[in-house]
């Protein structure tokens, strides 16, 4: 039977190494059923955080050669023969043990999110391409891979002025919903940090849901910003334009 090199970071917050396990590869076998056959037969103590196996629970977020990964889609034969496979945990969140981060802070940053507020509660009618707008947005999984690979918060580590694309994601499917009446850009242009992001499009590349986040979530948001900040548009708007909701 063929075998997979395994390097996988053991370890926790005050340092640690990588630890090499042989590994023997099955037919349609993922990363994370290396890990648990790593902890099967090698050292039950390796810390790896997983739920579902379906890439539907976002628990299994690690990186692999490199790349912010799950676990459960990463399949050991889109690997080359012999070649060492490096898996450790998501740089931008702090270790707790092994493959395992502390990624509490994006339930920080959730809160201050202001929630889906409707105007009424009676009966609605909303166009299905309405509907369709937001619902990708409903797809994230908060894996945390597009927080990971973001470089704001990666290399830059300004976790105290910018939330990230996947709360720029949950944001947008509130601010586009037909329904709701709030203004959320001041908190995007402040608190928010929406000023960041430079549109470089890796948060969408590592999205194992697919979703657009740049082109169909934060670039709308950053031009609704604009907007409600440009002294020009907010004169025309006054002339012309109704507020959200109206």
């Amino acid at each position: 039977m063929a075998e997979a090199k395994l390097s996988v970071f053991r370890g926790n917050k005050d340092g640690g190494q990588f630890k090499t396990y042989n590994v023997p590869i099955e037919d349609g076998m993922v990363i994370l059923d290396a890990i648990h056959y790593i902890q099967a037969n090698y050292d039950s103590e390796l810390a790896v955080r997983w739920n579902c196996k379906a890439a539907k629970c976002g628990s299994c977020s690690a990186e692999v050669n490199g790349m912010p990964s799950l676990m459960c889609k990463s399949r050991m034969d889109k690997f080359t023969p012999g070649e060492e496979i490096t898996v450790q945990p998501i740089k931008t969140f702090p270790i707790i043990k092994d493959l395992v981060t502390d990624v509490s802070w994006n339930y920080e940053v959730n809160k201050k999110i202001a929630p889906f507020t409707p105007k009424d509660t009676g009966e609605w009618v909303v166009y299905q391409e309405d509907i369709e707008r937001v619902q990708e947005f409903r797809k994230c999984i908060e894996c945390f891979l597009c927080q990971d690979v973001c470089h704001v918060l990666r290399d830059h580590d300004r976790k105290d002025a910018f939330m990230g694309p996947r709360f720029l994601v949950r944001v947008a499917g509130l601010e586009m919903h037909p329904k709701d009446t709030l203004h959320r850009t001041k908190y995007l242009r402040e608190e928010g940090g929406i000023g960041f992001c430079n549109i470089t499009k890796c948060c969408t590349e590592v999205c194992p849901e697919d979703i657009h986040i740049t082109d169909n979530a934060i670039i709308p948001l950053k031009e609704r910003v604009v907007d409600d900040f440009d002294p020009v548009a907010i004169f025309l708007k006054k002339i012309f334009g109704k507020d959200k909701g109206q």
